[in-house]
Order: C-alpha cells, then sequence, then structure tokens
C-alpha cells in the first residue's frame, strides 16, 4: 500500500511512505513499526545519551595530532553529549575526528563566558585584536564613572579632546573635501577616462 501525502504546490515533490499490509494507524507511526528512530544513524548511541550532529569549528584551531591549521567554520560530524550544567544552563561536550589525520577533537560550551573550550587533541589560534594597536583606544569601564564624579579630570579630559579635535581638523576638512569630489558621478568618471587618456597615450 502507498499513500500519498499530497503537498502545497511550493513544494518541490511530494512525499511517498511504504505502509506494510500489516500496518494499521493503531500500532503508531512507521519508526515504532519498525523500531527504528527518526533520526537513524544519527541516533545509534542515542541510550548512552550521545547524539550525532554537524559542527562547525567556532574558532581556527590547530590540530595536535598532524599539527595542520584548521580554519573556523569547517564543519563535522559531532558527537553531542550533556556533560554538567552552569546553573541552569545544560554544558555540551562536541568530539570529532581530524578530517586530515586520526585525531579526535573535543570541545567543551562555557556558558560562563559565553565560549567555546578544547579539552583536547587540538590548540585554539589566539587572534586577539588589540586597540592600542589598531590606531584605537582602549575604553575604560570606570572612566564614565570618574568623569561623572570628578570635575576636575572631566575638565581636563575636555582640554585634552578640544585640542586633538584642533589637531585633526586639517585631515578631517581633506577626507570631507575627497567625499563630495566622489559624490559627483560625472566628475569621478570624467577623471578616470582622462587618467585612461593619458595612460594610453603614454603607451
Amino acid at each position: 500500500t502507498v499513500l500519498r501525502h499530497d503537498n502545497h504546490m511550493g513544494e518541490r515533490k511530494g512525499v511517498n511512505k511504504y505502509y506494510p499490509p500489516e500496518w494499521n494507524p493503531d500500532k503508531g507511526s512507521l519508526n515504532k513499526f519498525h523500531g527504528t528512530h527518526a533520526l537513524r544513524e544519527r541516533a545509534r548511541k542515542l541510550d548512552q545519551g550521545i547524539l550525532r550532529i554537524r559542527f562547525e569549528l567556532p574558532y581556527n584551531i590547530w590540530c595536535n595530532g598532524c599539527g595542520n591549521h584548521v580554519g573556523m567554520g569547517v564543519r563535522y560530524n559531532a558527537d553531542k553529549s550533556k556533560v554538567g550544567n552552569y546553573y541552569s544552563t545544560p554544558i555540551w561536550k562536541f568530539r570529532m575526528k581530524c578530517h586530515l589525520c586520526d585525531n579526535y577533537i573535543e570541545f567543551q560550551t562555557d556558558p560562563k563566558n559565553c565560549d567555546y573550550i578544547i579539552l583536547s587533541g587540538g590548540t585554539r589560534h589566539n587572534q586577539r585584536w588589540e586597540q592600542q594597536d589598531n590606531e584605537g583606544h582602549a575604553v575604560d569601564r570606570g572612566e564614565s564613572s570618574k568623569m561623572a564624579d570628578d570635575p576636575m579630570y572631566k575638565l581636563e579630559h575636555g582640554i585634552k579632546d578640544h585640542k586633538r579635535a584642533k589637531e585633526d581638523q586639517p585631515r578631517l576638512t581633506q577626507i570631507e573635501e575627497m567625499l563630495l569630489v566622489k559624490k559627483d558621478d560625472f566628475a569621478v568618471n570624467q577623471l578616470i577616462r582622462k587618467r585612461f587618456r593619458v595612460r594610453n597615450t603614454s603607451c
């Protein structure tokens, strides 16, 4: 017996399910009737609390088995299991095999720091972004409260900001002029064509 379930026109194909003659609705779903799980092989170790999932690396790592670099976003078939709780949040462990060698890598969620930690098999490739090294300014968490409580510190901070604004004014003016030129599409196109003509003439 083959029962066809009609679907909406948006679906690309219908769903066909084979119902054997000995089956009837009183016996439950087909999975229950056949003694199988809906997730098939992924749920093979479900009695041990392990579910096979698709895991994506949260950051760059070095494999301790082969020493190769594995980039963030690479996906693996991983065994997911619960190993504890942080308050009411479950802590999950993921175990996967490196695609370049036979080494197994284990990750664990870190709800306290909203991160993942490597338990074994790999080393995290740290690529920290430092504000001072990128012409940025480190944020002092207590600065805002200090400015609110200390009038002299607020005045001194304001003088420094005013001085820096004066020093940066010529550069800001230059950037604004460049943006105004680029805003005129016709002028930009004319400039580019002129440069092309000069280059072709010189060649």
